[in-house]
């Protein structure tokens, strides 16, 4: 389904493996609601490889969206986009997010997905969210990835349940779950 014939229902949630496609269709489905577009990146340039990830994100988005780096505080991010201004808001990814969160080890993961849901259910805009589903792998053998990829599933669980459309992007390819 092409975003050109889509009925934008939001919060709209769009899932995806690794380079599934999920972010540049979300960004198209962004991109056909009324100016300003706010893009929330909450990627961090931690290393090399990274830094190239963002690099392309940027050159893809261009100028034609506004950009908030907000890598751990994402609930407040949204909260002061809230107003008469009514942008149009993709935040990707929430799993890098949730990344962010476990490495950072002074944040309540749990807390911060719970005052995230809270403010996504209050917001006033058009808002589009990207994640990773994680849960099709195997089960990872340290305790971090395990936590990781527990905390993920519930996240994309609570999301899905609160948001009024949910895609699933494979291989380009959004499919319609919600």
């Amino acid at each position: 389904m092409a975003a050109s014939g889509l009925d934008i229902k939001t919060p709209l949630f769009v899932l995806g493996g690794a380079r599934s496609g999920k972010s540049s269709w979300a960004e198209s489905v962004v991109l056909r609601l009324p100016a300003p577009h706010v893009y929330i990146a909450t990627a961090q340039a931690l290393d090399d490889e990274m830094n190239l990830r963002i690099e392309s994100h940027r050159e893809r988005r261009r100028d034609l969206w506004e950009t908030i780096e907000s890598p751990i505080d994402l609930s407040n991010s949204l909260k002061i986009l809230k107003g008469p201004r009514k942008p149009a808001v993709l935040v990707d990814c929430m799993t890098i997010w949730l990344s962010n969160l476990l490495c950072s080890g002074s944040i309540e993961a749990e807390s911060a997905i719970d005052a995230l849901c809270e403010t996504i259910e209050a917001v006033d805009y058009p808002l589009v969210m990207v994640s990773n589903e994680v849960g099709y792998g195997i089960v990872p053998e340290n305790q971090l990835a395990r936590r990781f990829r527990d905390l993920s599933g519930l996240t994309n669980q609570r999301l899905a349940g609160i948001c009024a459309s949910v895609f699933l992007v494979t291989a380009g390819l959004p499919l319609r779950i919600k």
